[in-house]
């Protein structure tokens, strides 16, 4: 765990917020969060957005948690944790959006990682083309690093969704007009590929982050994975690059060990605790 002088209270727990949905079978969403920013190293809070009915073959119901409710929540963790990053996930509605925004300016973490979740594993659309548009113009603009795949870059775009690397690179200067710190364009999706490039998209220049790619199905959770792992080491100290060069990692690990687990029938989790009792690192 690295700490840099300038990092508060440097001997203290690195405490992550997630703000995100509940998945019930636990591979994605507030669940997968906890687990990876755990498996990390760092301390997980939680404020719950939504509650779905879920498991590997597919989102059965949605459930908004009432805005006050959310806000309540909020307001608990904030004003009692030292919170170093907070990581947001699923948003169900404009409305939790305006809210989160407003709260993150009023609270100013020092470190916000936003993965732009709107569609999941299974396919199902979770957001509505009026939210997209909010978390545009209220929420993207305040992060550190948005994490979107292919899919999702498109719909913050308007572009078509890439079919190839190059595809992807003519999407940067688009995404650089949502106007975050960074932005993360996830390369998961390209399948003919031999190879999982993703893309760190910064203020100058580009870095292409290059992994074999893991022949598996169980890739339930990936997302909310990677993003809760960026934020947990943020929270530790390290810059943005190494933070998710560290949490690509996780992740590439996470994924090839998913097989060892038997969960489900569909898109099984990826394995939080690959490395047992050992640390990560």
């Amino acid at each position: 765990m690295s700490h840099t002088s300038s990092s508060q209270r440097t001997t203290a727990t690195p405490i992550v917020l997630t703000i995100a949905g509940s998945d019930s079978g636990g591979g994605a969403g507030i669940q997968a969060d906890i687990k990876a920013i755990s498996a990390t190293g760092s301390y997980a809070c939680s404020v719950i957005t939504a509650i779905t009915a879920q498991n590997t073959q597919g989102v059965n119901g949605i459930l908004p948690i009432p805005l006050e409710m959310v806000e309540q929540q909020l307001d608990a963790v904030f004003s009692d944790l030292n919170i170093q990053a907070v990581k947001i996930g699923m948003l169900a509605d404009s409305d939790i959006i305006r809210l989160v925004a407003a709260k993150i300016r009023h609270y100013q973490p020092p470190f916000l990682v936003i993965d732009p979740v709107m569609v999941a594993t299974s396919g199902d659309v979770l957001l509505q083309q009026q939210a997209i548009t909010t978390l545009k113009t209220e929420l993207l603009p305040l992060a550190d690093i948005i994490t979107p795949n292919l899919p999702e870059a498109a719909a913050l775009t308007g572009l078509d969704i890439p079919q190839s690397m190059a595809d992807m690179r003519a999407m940067i200067s688009a995404l650089r007009n949502i106007n975050p710190h960074a932005v993360l364009l996830k390369g998961g999706h390209l399948e003919q590929s031999s190879d999982s490039t993703d893309l760190l998209i910064l203020a100058t220049g580009f870095i292409e982050l290059t992994t074999p790619r893991i022949n598996t199905h169980n890739t339930h959770g990936t997302g909310c994975t990677l993003s809760a792992a960026i934020a947990s080491y943020l929270a530790q100290g390290n810059d943005l690059t190494t933070a998710t060069s560290l949490a690509k990692r996780y992740i590439t690990a996470a994924i090839t060990a998913a097989d060892e687990l038997k969960i489900g029938h569909g898109h099984g989790p990826v394995n939080h605790f690959f490395a047992g009792h050992h640390h990560v690192r």
